[in-house]
């Protein structure tokens, strides 16, 4: 039998190989990268097929018929309820079919293939001032074939309604290989025209026989997602082909092209957001703005969104935008609609005109879909019940009894959405581990469909059936109407060959999930994960699939920073997502085979970055980066690593050995046998070696004291400790000069920490004496970390413990002026150190170079500099420590502009590291080096970290520098302030 298997799936490989001119693959790797969409479910599929066209598609329908195997077309896997999972051969759009084929403004219409990015055609649309009125959430990855697949709607449904408000047209092959043009309209026979002979004739039928049934059993409401929408056939409804396939879940037909509508967008627009008391009350509002004509009515309680700056005061939120001909009409509009709010039981709101004002909130509502998957508590929340909707009058009461039946089943959920509409997004604290948790769940899932039912509403007003709720649309429909969409998909598809178990005869709503096959106990790991109670399983749970690391490009005025490889690659594992799913099928077992010795996720891995970017921009904070090292160390358990890891993932002490020959090795980077060492480092050839300090900040420090007069000890409140990270010590030490002079400016006085911990009774410091030059470097762990020396980089933390705890008891910051250094001790440290109170009190104390100057020097008065800025916020600094200070700081120095986000590419060790170079240079060419390419020549390039600073100088033409050395430099020549502290004045 086994041999028969073998056989069968060499003989389809090869078949679609020789058939299809995209790719195709049967690859572990490939296959787990599918076998989950955003939803609770997961299938696996035999391969996957990235068509390059229509004949690709065809061609593949035609291999699959022939061997009996299902099709599941897939865009970006964004899709809730399970529709975009399957067990048999994948079609991923995403790869080539997404082009826009054509837009035509006059006419309002554009011609795109299934995997066009909804953005894309939007900015394409809006070089004509229009747009595709629909926009979920995922605007920025989600495809237009899922869109139509799922008829997609988003926040400005109240404007512009749904996806299926917009299709004008579908090309379509079945899975019988039938080619069918869906529109609106009858031939001479009154069939719908479009169609093949057997299909025309059976669709007639199936509509003139069923009359009745389609004009009586469907709910009027705004979101009707839920089963086909058979209604759009009926002659009063203008017999429209197109809207009755779309929402259909890729179960009727494979879309390969589609022509949708375009709408004008207004010239401008405002943000009302209403405070309410409650969610009840919002809810109870939401309708009753509807007459103004608002573009959105969306609604947020407090217990999603927490306390937020810019948000009006109450307990729940109404975002309502008006659109305008003028900036002034839109304001007009949004203040009249706010009088009446709060003349019907608004308590507050806020009115925002600016887009930056306005993108900063829409943020928080977008981000939703993630940040719901975690309770207050910490605790996880999970789709399943997202996207119910009722009529709008009756969302109010819904929501009162939906959160009854909440308590009642001893369950927790945080509803938003579009209220103007009716449509309430949830996750609910599903147990979807256990036995009794899953019968919960389908208990639960029971009585809300009955519920929603009673209400007059759909059970999906959004994301669609999937697996998630098809099993209960009898309760919605009943079996009548359920049975004619059964009779529908067997006239489109009659060997069940798309999309089987979806929608029409679909798997039960607890069968397939995701947890099956996780581990029941927490697996042996190095980090803590605080977050996740230590179980490196919900760690890797946090990813739910939303995909915001899959966004191609970075919005305006965005300082987002995840995902930078998958930007440079467009390649699904190089996402936080892709890697998370890997991760997850490694745990699993069934897929990934091979656990923490998977070439499949170390593959994957290798091209993270480690920018930190997704622990602050994913919305279920994923943290890839602290993931990548755990797998590095358990891979290379008692294994040789690689060259690289020897090289630059112990560079602190390598840096620590060579500096008393640093002039030479200097020398010796500029000559032939630089080329021998980089390539037995593991070095990129590309990579110029970076010069080495002649003189260690340290050294610099020490020289200073012993010719500098003693200077009285200073109040401990005004001194900070000064961290000598390894990258300022040894490659940029005018770094930590510069901070010097102008933390002294500011008035505060830096010391430098001993090297070595305290001997003396009561835990009293050494007293002052020189540097002993053998001791080892204290370190915060950062490449050992990176590199996924664990037990490495647990003992140099320990010891820097030791060091730093006494001189940190008084309650003196820690100042480190490099970033990735500051984001390892504020969060790696800790995490690695769980036993130990005293990491977690080291954690607190860091602070940035500008953090430390506005907490203990609020009044000091930076030099004026008065000219604008370029250059990138650190990737660490944006994801761990942020840059709010640093903002303020630049400001009050009269540094104008902002900074990009996004990494600059070289990452510590990364873009040193052989292979990496191109990758390297593609994340530097997404946002740093545009940015100062197109800066004014007197823009001031700032670049606070070491790899920032190098990767500008190797492939820029204008060098960054730290923050710190701008200032100085603005402070004036002369000596530096003297009588700074050092080893053990305390």
């Amino acid at each position: 039998m086994a041999d028969r298997t073998e056989t069968e799936k060499r003989n389809l490989a090869e078949e679609l190989a020789a058939a299809v001119r995209g790719e195709v693959s049967f690859a572990a790797a490939d296959r787990a990268l599918m076998t989950m969409d955003a939803s609770n479910y997961r299938r696996v599929p035999r391969a996957v097929v990235a068509p390059r066209d229509a004949e690709d598609v065809a061609a593949a329908l035609r291999v699959c018929r022939d061997h009996g195997v299902p099709v599941v077309p897939r865009g970006a896997g964004t899709s809730i309820a399970g529709q975009a999972t399957g067990v048999g051969v994948v079609l991923d759009f995403t790869r080539h079919m997404r082009r826009i084929v054509s837009l035509d403004a006059d006419a309002r219409t554009a011609v795109v293939q299934p995997g066009v990015i909804l953005d894309d055609l939007r900015a394409a649309a809006g070089a004509h001032g229009l747009t595709f009125g629909p926009d979920p959430s995922t605007h920025s990855r989600c495809t237009l074939g899922g869109m139509i697949g799922n008829n997609s709607c988003g926040s400005h449904s109240v404007a512009w309604g749904t996806t299926a408000d917009s299709v004008r047209a579908l090309e379509l092959l079945t899975y019988g290989g039938e080619q069918v043009r869906a529109g609106r309209g009858t031939g001479p026979t009154g069939a719908p025209t479009g169609l093949p002979p057997r299909l025309r004739d059976g669709v007639k039928a199936l509509v003139d026989g069923e009359l009745a049934l389609l004009r009586t059993g469907y709910p009027d409401l705004p979101r009707r997602i839920s089963g086909y929408a058979l209604d759009a056939l009926l002659p009063e409804a203008g017999t429209d082909l197109a809207r009755a396939l779309t929402g259909s879940e890729g179960t009727l037909g494979v879309l390969t092209e589609a022509t949708v509508r375009l709408v004008e967008t207004p010239a401008a627009r405002a943000l009302a957001v209403l405070g309410y008391p409650d969610e009840s009350a919002a809810a109870e509002a939401a309708h009753t703005l509807l007459p103004h004509r608002p573009m959105t009515v969306e609604g947020m309680a407090a217990d999603l969104v927490g306390s937020v700056a810019g948000l009006p005061k109450g307990g729940a939120w109404l975002f309502v935008e008006m659109g305008g001909r003028s900036p002034g009409e839109a304001a007009a509009r949004a203040e009249a609609l706010c009088r009446a709010a709060a003349a019907d039981g608004a308590t507050d709101h806020t009115l925002v005109t600016d887009p930056a004002g306005q993108r900063a909130l829409w943020r928080i509502r977008e981000d939703a879909s993630g940040t719901a998957t975690r309770m207050p508590d910490g605790s996880e929340a999970w789709p399943g019940w997202e996207d119910c909707a009722v009529p709008p009058a009756r969302l109010g009461p819904y929501l009162r009894d939906f959160r009854a039946l909440l308590t009642q089943h001893g369950l927790r959920g945080t509803p938003y959405g579009h209220f103007g509409d009716g449509c309430i997004h949830v996750r609910i604290d599903f147990d979807l581990l256990t036995g009794p948790g899953i019968r919960r769940f389908r208990e639960f899932s029971y009585d809300l469909g009955e519920l929603v039912v009673a209400h007059g509403g759909s059970l999906s007003g959004e994301h669609g059936d999937g697996q998630a709720r098809a099993e209960l649309l009898p309760k919605m429909y009943g079996p009548e109407l359920v049975g004619l969409f059964e009779r529908f998909k067997s006239l489109w598809d009659p060997a069940a060959g798309l999309n089987p178990g979806m929608l029409v005869r679909p798997a039960r709503l607890d069968e397939n999930l995701r947890f099956e096959l996780l581990p029941k106990s927490p697996v042996p790991v190095e980090f803590g994960y605080p977050h996740d109670n230590g179980d490196f399983s919900a760690a890797v749970r946090r990813c739910v699939g939303v995909a915001k690391c899959r966004n191609a490009t970075t919005g305006p005025g965005s300082a987002d920073v995840m995902c930078p490889s998958f930007r440079a690659t467009g390649e699904e594992r190089h996402s936080t997502r892709g890697r998370a799913r890997l991760l997850h099928e490694m745990l699993a077992g069934e897929v990934i085979t091979d656990g923490w010795q998977s070439p499949e996720v170390h593959d994957a891995l290798d091209l993270c970055l480690s920018c930190k970017g997704c622990r602050s921009d994913c919305p279920v904070g994923v943290d890839m980066a602290t993931y990548k090292a755990e797998f590095l160390h358990h891979h290379y358990e008692g294994r040789r690593r690689p060259a690289a890891h020897y090289s630059m993932g112990r560079l602190p002490q390598w840096l620590h050995a060579a500096a008393p020959a640093a002039p030479v090795l200097n020398a010796l980077a500029r000559t032939p046998l630089a080329a021998v060492g980089k390539r037995l480092g593991g070095i990129a050839p590309e990579r110029p070696i970076p010069p080495l300090a002649t003189e260690t900040f340290t050294r610099w420090w020490w020289r200073r004291r012993r010719t500098s007069s003693a200077a009285p000890s200073p109040s401990a409140g005004r001194t900070v400790v000064l961290w000598p990270d390894t990258f300022t010590n040894h490659l940029s030490p005018e770094v930590g000069r510069s901070a010097v002079r102008v933390l002294e400016a500011a008035g505060l006085r830096p010391l430098l920490p001993p090297t070595a911990p305290p001997r003396q009774p009561g835990g009293a410091l050494p007293q002052p004496s020189l540097p002993r030059l053998h001791r080892p470097p204290l370190c915060c762990g950062l490449t050992y970390v990176s590199t996924g020396q664990l037990d490495r980089a647990r003992a140099v933390m320990r010891r820097t413990v030791e060091v730093l705890s006494p001189l940190l008891q008084a309650g003196r910051p820690l100042v480190v002026l490099e970033p990735s250094c500051a984001a390892a001790l504020r969060t790696d440290l800790p995490e690695l150190l769980a036993d130990d109170p005293r990491a977690a009190r080291l954690a607190d104390s860091v602070r940035t170079f500008a953090q430390v100057l506005e907490e203990l020097a609020p009044d000091w008065q930076p030099p004026r500099l008065d000219r604008p800025v370029a250059g990138q916020t650190h990737c660490h600094q944006h994801a761990v420590l942020g840059d709010a200070a640093e903002q303020r700081l630049r400001e009050r120095a009269g540094l104008t502009g902002q900074l990009t986000g996004g990494c600059c590419g070289l990452a510590g060790n990364f873009g040193f590291e052989r292979g990496h170079y191109d990758v390297s240079v593609s994340c530097a060419e997404d946002q740093l080096l545009p940015a100062v390419r197109e800066s004014p020549q007197d823009a001031e390039i700032l670049a606070d970290g070491y790899s920032c600073r190098t990767q500008l100088a190797q492939l820029g033409d204008r060098p960054g520098r730290h923050l710190a050395e701008v200032l100085a430099e603005a402070l004036g020549e002369g000596a530096l302030g003297e009588g700074a502290l050092g080893e053990g004045d305390a």
